[in-house]
């Protein structure tokens, strides 16, 4: 192994220590049904989604509860001196990936034979904590930006108030002109109605 090669899978491992998760290798179901049951709990609540996958109907909900509760072990022997009952966590991934298939063949009529694939699947569960402080470089990365554009808003003058358009004065005669017609119309007709009275 080369010395970069040595190096990264280091870093790797350093950054996988703070990391609680749990992995489910060769389970013989067809990743897509595994997948429907991951997009149950992906995202919940640590609590929710042991529920869920309790009163769940599927038959994958019962090794992805084991799995689950695997990452939450994990985290407990990871987090000796934290309860996790003052934690938030919750399921910040899961993912689903394909394994090995077994191919098989089921007899058919007149000689013939069907191929069978019996799928497998490898789960990935790792398990995040929604309370956790911001890495130190992360927090120093926000307070520079924050800063940057603080500096802009003050370079940046102030927008000068947008100023009224005058109305056109077209648009004033011609509604003048239609309240004086409207003014004339009803006249007109007040006129042929009294002279009808009369009458």
């Amino acid at each position: 192994m080369g010395k970069r090669k040595r190096e990264t899978a280091e870093r790797r491992k350093e950054a996988m220590k703070s990391i609680a998760y749990a992995r489910l290798q060769d389970y013989p179901t067809s990743p897509f049904k595994m997948r429907l049951v991951a997009d149950l709990i992906r995202g919940k609540r640590v609590e929710k989604a042991l529920n869920l996958l309790k009163f769940s109907t599927k038959d994958a909900s019962v090794p992805m509860e084991k799995v689950l509760l695997s990452a939450i072990n994990n985290w407990q022997n990871k987090n000796e001196s934290m309860r996790i009952e003052d934690q938030d966590l919750f399921v910040s991934e899961v993912y689903v990936d394909s394994g090995s298939v077994l191919k098989r063949l089921q007899t058919a009529p007149q000689g013939r034979g069907h191929r069978l694939l019996k799928r497998s699947n490898h789960v990935t569960l790792v398990l995040g904590n929604m309370a956790a402080p911001a890495a130190p470089e992360q927090a120093e990365v926000e307070e520079e930006e924050v800063a940057e554009q603080e500096a802009v808003a003050v370079e940046k003058p102030a927008k000068e108030p947008a100023k009224k358009k005058p109305a056109r004065k077209s648009a004033g005669k011609k509604a003048a002109v239609k309240k004086a017609a409207r003014k004339s119309a009803k006249k007109t007709t007040g006129d042929k109605e009294a002279g009808e009275k009369e009458e």
